[in-house]
């Protein structure tokens, strides 16, 4: 894809925004994480599939299903698994070479650190620990980490703007990583995003991406999303569909 294709995309993308006033709040599709946590004995299952090709349509990916699971231990403070199963296709000269399998486990937590009723800003703080669990040809071999600073800016009933600061420590390579979701709600239902985002790592290497996509909330607890991402400065596309199912008082039984 050109320079001159990849800036048209982006530009078309800019109409495009999500709301965050949604009862159930999800940290899929977009890249930027919430600074909400799900609340005090609830569980909440994001799940999807994604497919993403790269590098001249020379590197094919199908990630399906990934899956985050988030359960409240408290009113601030929840734990958090990721899981997801990668099947890759890549091309190259005089054959082709297929993996699959889970990628490398995550765990982690995501810590409310700011949040007041008269304030329409939010804060969190996330991190997991990516555990050495994959088979060869999809794991880091070292144990990792994912950190990530969430905050959050109500600018009005309908419009949001949601970043994400972050550090990354992965197969021995540090990285300083970005996010900035802008959106805005159309309906009670029916909302859009927009998001740039990207990382600097070792070596001045920056990678900028852009993508969008919209959620519609069939229930207070179920939502549907879909979204569309494309590299600015680097040659890679994906598209991806997926639900969020909060659970309230899980494994908790109602008194009689």
């Amino acid at each position: 894809m050109t320079t001159t294709k990849k800036l048209s995309i982006v530009i078309f993308l800019l109409f495009f925004r999500i709301g965050f006033s949604q009862n159930i709040t999800t940290d899929r599709p977009d890249q930027t994480e919430s600074s909400v946590t799900v609340g005090k004995n609830n569980f909440q299952i994001e799940s999807g599939v994604l497919f993403e090709k790269s590098d001249d349509n020379r590197m094919n990916s199908i990630f399906n299903p990934s899956m985050l699971l988030r359960y409240g231990i408290s009113k601030g403070i929840e734990l958090r698994f990721v899981s997801q199963y990668e099947s890759t296709k890549l091309a190259l000269e005089g054959r082709d070479i297929s993996y699959s399998g889970l990628n490398d486990l995550e765990i982690g937590a995501k810590v409310q650190l700011y949040k007041k009723e008269e304030v329409t800003t939010e804060i969190a703080f996330l991190s997991h620990i990516i555990l050495p669990s994959a088979n060869s040809n999809l794991t880091t071999e070292k144990v990792g980490v994912i950190n990530k600073l969430a905050i959050s800016h109500a600018i009005s009933n309908r419009v949001g703007l949601g970043y994400n600061i972050g550090y990354d420590y992965v197969s021995n390579q540090s990285s300083l990583t970005y996010s900035l979701a802008l959106g805005i709600s159309f309906s009670e239902r029916l909302s859009f995003y927009t998001e740039p985002y990207g990382s600097w790592g070792e070596s001045n290497t920056f990678e900028s991406n852009f993508n969008t996509g919209f959620t519609y909330l069939v229930n207070k607890n179920f939502q549907l999303d879909a979204s569309y991402g494309v590299g600015i400065n680097n040659d890679m596309q994906y598209v991806s569909m997926g639900f969020s199912w909060k659970i309230p008082s899980f494994l908790i039984k109602n008194k009689l």
